[in-house]
């Protein structure tokens, strides 16, 4: 009796070789996971295709042929079974115009963006051959091709639609590689809980200019970190999401408009912790911005913003937030001490009801 054929290994690229889409990389590589990587920065496709990457220090097993090496999904000469997608949010619409050609009928798409990305992607592609994956720990890339992590973790995967077939399987099985992975069926509460605290781990990390645990080790920061994440809290409850813990932050500690000093104290503790976790983490904002590339604050606290106005829950430090971090994009403001206070002033006086006019003088 002959054995049965074998099931050849699927058509994989990873969309996006910055921090977090690099890390990923490495990972599979050292797995011995056969893939390829689509970047349009020619710096870090050089690294992949000479010296090969490296994490933490360490190159981890030389050059990647060139044929693996993409500089658009188009240059591929076959269909891909699974594309991870690990692009700033404000190109996610272009990513997924450019998979509809280059991903095969029954394909899947997995999301590593920051930010609610998945339906734009299924707004394209369908919503059954979309799949999230929150990114629980952090990296940085300090140099092209060369990929430090600053914080251990794994992921928070879900589906937008469908069953977990061969497919969903697989792309799970891979992100094993990095770390441990959790499922979910509420990809839209575990989005909006990464959400919460990247308003506070970018926005705030951004305007701060420094890494997160030299940040958060400051109560008055700690203090405007909490504003934006209840801010953040109050949009998803009322949206009707609902926020599952994540990273051990527990979200009813972040409902009440008025806390008490108890839960003052849980909230402090809560962002201490977070700050330690993060410790060697820096905005990829802030990065982005010092590269000469639009920052992606409208999809981060600018999302907020956005569903805060259209929801009727003032947001004003997270607006706050996205005036600043554009004015330091527009090299109005520089970083650090001095953007922190001017985020403050901005964003009490936003709280302050607005000047009463003539005509509403009683």
């Amino acid at each position: 009796m002959s054995p049965p054929p074998s099931t050849p290994p699927p058509n994989v690229v990873i969309v996006g070789c910055g921090a977090i889409g690099g890390v990923l990389g490495v990972h599979l590589k050292r797995a011995g996971h056969s893939f390829s990587i689509c970047t349009t920065n020619a710096a870090v496709r050089d690294v992949w295709q000479t010296t090969g990457p490296s994490l933490d220090g360490q190159v981890v097993s030389g050059a990647m042929a060139d044929e693996h090496v993409l500089d658009q999904l188009s240059s591929s000469s076959s269909a891909f079974d699974l594309a991870y997608v690990a692009v700033p949010p404000q190109h996610i619409s272009a990513v997924a115009r450019d998979l509809a050609t280059s991903l095969k009928p029954h394909g899947k798409v997995i999301c590593l963006s920051n930010g609610w990305c998945e339906p734009h992607l299924a707004a394209v592609l369908g919503e059954e051959r979309v799949m999230g994956a929150v990114v629980t720990w952090g990296a940085r890339m300090p140099q092209a091709g060369q990929y430090v992590k600053t914080s251990k973790g794994g992921f928070v995967v879900g589906l937008l639609k469908g069953p977990w077939d061969t497919s969903a399987e697989t792309a799970c099985s891979w992100l094993a590689s990095v770390g441990p992975v959790e499922r979910t069926d509420n990809l839209r509460g575990a989005r909006m809980s990464k959400l919460a605290i990247n308003c506070a781990v970018s926005g705030l990390g951004t305007v701060g200019g420094a890494v997160l645990g030299e940040l958060l080790a400051q109560t008055a920061i700690r203090s405007i970190a909490i504003e934006l994440m209840t801010e953040a809290v109050a949009v998803a409850q009322a949206q009707g999401v609902r926020l599952p813990p994540l990273v051990g932050v527990d979200w009813r500690h972040f409902t009440q408009s008025s806390p008490g000093p108890v839960t003052r104290v849980l909230q402090h503790a809560l962002l201490l912790a977070m700050g330690f976790r993060y410790r060697k983490l820096r905005s990829s904002i802030l990065s982005a911005i010092e590269r000469g590339r639009p920052p992606a604050i409208d999809h981060i606290n600018g999302e907020i913003s956005a569903l805060g106005q259209q929801s009727g829950v003032p947001t004003p430090y997270n607006d706050a937030v996205v005036e600043t971090v554009w004015q330091i994009a527009r090299h109005e403001l520089k970083a650090g001490p001095g953007a922190l206070a001017q985020l403050q002033i901005r964003a009490k006086a936003l709280t302050l009801p607005a000047p009463a006019t003539e005509n509403s003088r009683p």
